[in-house]
């Protein structure tokens, strides 16, 4: 493991009560919640690092009295019995805190925007694509994150052709980045009389939400058309007439939003194309920075393969960490989404762990 950088943890522990005492003097409400947020993403930091430096002085009082020829010679016995597990123990600190210490994305902390269409498959990628967005609300659900649909199309069987929705909450973004690919799903379509297995697939796509500060958008660079939506699909097809249609002039990026007030749908199609093209600015950065990722995991490339539902076997998998998990049912219903979610920040995480002890030793 890299050595820790001790200047470094120790400018971050004087960060934390600084940032204390500022809370604790009575900042107006905008600087409150600016320092509140920077608070809470040192907090775990600091504890971690406190945690660690308690155990390592444990460690040296010990070693003190081991050598101590004049303590007790059962003293120094159980002293000797102490330290090969606090040694355990402060390399597991040091690996946690060496995780916290990773590289964040700018965007975890934020809310996100989560778009899905059907893909291949017809009627049934539709109907996956409904359960793939159910599966997502139930997930929000259980971590507390409130979630607003901004546009939906569905077809004559209740499947969704699209939907675009708000997840807000903190920290959506860091988990929720994980499902942008293709999601691939095998199994008898509720479509298919002769029992035979389909394989049909809809794209995911999750876009941190943008804030104002973070695009300029002009407003010659925009038109905005209002009109009363119509489309295949009769009444399942944007149910209102205030559809807000906005055309971003120099990317061709079109939003629409048609599930509220004219008032509302204008606004939740701005936060859309915000983070659309905060996305298109973030994916021109990262190009700029590395020409090839090593790992897709994490990446958001929608073109990509990312998992196979398979209902006749009842299995799961995820195809950038080899993670197959038989538990269809949990999965599809939002509860079973954790388990690999987690494996994929794990393993991500341990790839930069990788590259950091690969850099120092090189």
């Amino acid at each position: 493991m890299p050595a820790l950088p001790q200047e470094k943890l120790d400018r971050l522990v004087d960060r934390w009560e600084a940032i204390q005492a500022e809370l604790n003097a009575g900042p107006d409400p905008q600087s409150y919640a600016k320092l509140n947020r920077e608070f809470a993403e040192l907090d775990p930091l600091v504890s971690s690092i406190r945690k660690l430096r308690e155990a390592e002085s444990e460690l040296s009082g010990l070693q003190e009295l081991s050598r101590d020829s004049s303590a007790d010679a059962e003293m120094r016995e159980l002293a000797y019995d102490e330290i090969s597990d606090l040694r355990a123990r402060i390399d597991e600190l040091g690996e946690e805190l060496q995780i916290l210490l990773l590289p964040k994305d700018a965007a975890d902390e934020r809310s996100a925007i989560l778009e899905i269409r059907a893909g291949t498959g017809g009627d049934e990628a539709a109907l996956f694509a409904a359960d793939l967005f159910r599966m997502y609300q139930r997930y929000a659900d259980l971590h507390g994150w409130q979630t607003e649909i901004i546009s939906l199309s569905e077809n004559d069987l209740g499947g969704y052709k699209e939907i675009i929705a708000s997840l807000t909450g903190r920290g959506v973004f860091a988990r929720m980045k994980y499902e942008s690919g293709v999601h691939r799903v095998q199994r008898v379509p509720e479509t298919e009389a002769g029992g035979r297995i389909h394989t049909s697939a809809a794209t995911v796509a999750v876009l941190p939400e943008a804030e104002d500060v973070d695009i300029d958008i002009r407003p010659e660079d925009i038109r905005i058309d209002t009109m009363r939506a119509s489309g295949a699909g009769g009444q399942h097809v944007n149910r209102t007439d205030s559809a807000v249609r906005i055309v971003h002039i120099p990317t061709g990026i079109t939003v629409v939003s048609a599930e509220k007030s004219q008032h509302q749908n204008r606004k939740l199609a701005m936060m859309v194309l915000r983070s659309r093209l905060y996305e298109q600015e973030s994916d021109k950065r990262a190009g700029e920075r590395a020409e090839a990722r090593k790992s897709q995991v994490g990446s958001g490339d929608r073109s990509q393969r990312i998992r196979t539902y398979n209902f006749p076997q009842g299995r799961v998998s995820d195809h950038r960490i080899n993670l197959t998990l038989h538990k269809l049912g949990e999965v599809i219903a939002g509860d079973g989404l954790d388990e690999i979610i987690d494996a994929l920040i794990t393993h991500h995480q341990a790839e930069q762990l990788a590259a950091l002890r690969d850099e120092a030793s090189g």
